[in-house]
């Protein structure tokens, strides 16, 4: 789902070797910022390279992002940069052949969308590239501070070895 960015390019009009630069604009970056729950989304840019292989088309390209998400311990905003790599490849839905028929994909095929044929939405691919590239858990510089007070252990401190460690200095042993 492009969630407000979308930018769909027709099969027959994609040439092996096309560039082409998203930019989305403040409306567009305001949806998809309330689609992925980040307070705010300043930028977001890809650049892409198109090969067209028949119907599979490959994307190659660069995402770039400025946001802004909420720490999960303090609620206080994050800024973030995201700015990496991506690959997606397009192929075309296959023919289904009953409502319970499921299509398998190998660990290559990761960066599979499957498109109606027509067009494909490139709006949704750097969409879903952007979901999969912001931290899950951000944390804030206060959040270490806010977990300690809370009593929180560390992972350090509740490791099983920490956890021995307590037991064998109550014991007094060596």
């Amino acid at each position: 789902m492009s969630a407000g960015f979308a930018h769909h390019l027709r099969v027959d009009q994609i040439h092996d070797g096309d560039r082409l630069d998203l930019i989305a604009v403040e409306a567009e970056r305001d949806a998809i910022a309330k689609r992925l729950d980040l307070l705010g989304l300043d930028r977001l840019e890809a650049h892409v390279c198109l090969e067209r292989n028949r119907e599979t088309i490959r994307v190659l390209g660069r995402l770039s992002a400025s946001l802004n998400q909420s720490c999960v311990v303090t609620n206080e905003p994050v800024p973030a940069h995201i700015d990496e790599p991506f690959e997606v490849v397009f192929i075309p839905e296959p023919p289904s052949t009953g409502p319970d028929h499921e299509v398998e994909l190998g660990p290559g095929d990761c960066d599979t969308m499957f498109y109606d044929g027509q067009q494909i939405d490139l709006g949704a691919a750097v969409t879903d590239t952007l979901a999969l590239s912001i931290d899950p858990y951000p944390r804030s510089a206060a959040a270490e501070a806010a977990l300690k007070e809370a009593g929180v252990m560390t992972e350090e401190q509740a490791s099983p070895f920490a956890v021995l460690a307590q037991l064998k200095d109550r014991a007094g042993g060596d």
